[in-house]
């Protein structure tokens, strides 16, 4: 097998793990505590190709949000990493996801989504 067969096989194995995790996390059925195994993907960051590894969960997140903003990954990550502090940029990445939809999720979040206590009570 050459090098760049086993790089193609590689990738392919890490795309499908991706979503395949997708998947996971967006089928209701299958339970969050099984194994979250870490997705490399690379993303370009300020010019630069670098290489990060987050959960397929947090893949997904990403590339709904980048959806939602009409933002590519490169730039949601390059703007993430220029906001970070000293954490690492995995790290960063989670907590901007994690605070993206907790915004979200207040009550205000959930009047514009039209869900939530008060999108079932009588107007």
């Amino acid at each position: 097998m050459t090098s760049s067969t086993t790089t193609q096989t590689t990738a392919t194995k890490q795309q499908e793990a991706l979503y395949e995790g997708e998947r996971r996390a967006t089928d209701q059925s299958y339970s969050v505590t099984r194994d979250s195994t870490l997705v490399s993907g690379n993303v370009t960051v300020a010019g630069r190709r670098t290489s990060i590894r987050l959960e397929p969960q947090m893949w997904g997140a990403l590339r709904e949000i980048c959806a939602r903003e009409g933002k590519t990954v490169h730039m949601l990550v390059t703007e993430i990493d220029r906001g970070r502090a000293a954490s690492s940029l995995t790290a960063a990445i989670r907590v901007y996801v994690m605070d993206y939809f907790r915004v979200a999720a207040t009550e205000d979040g959930h009047r514009r989504a039209g869900h939530g206590v008060e999108a079932q009570l009588p107007v």
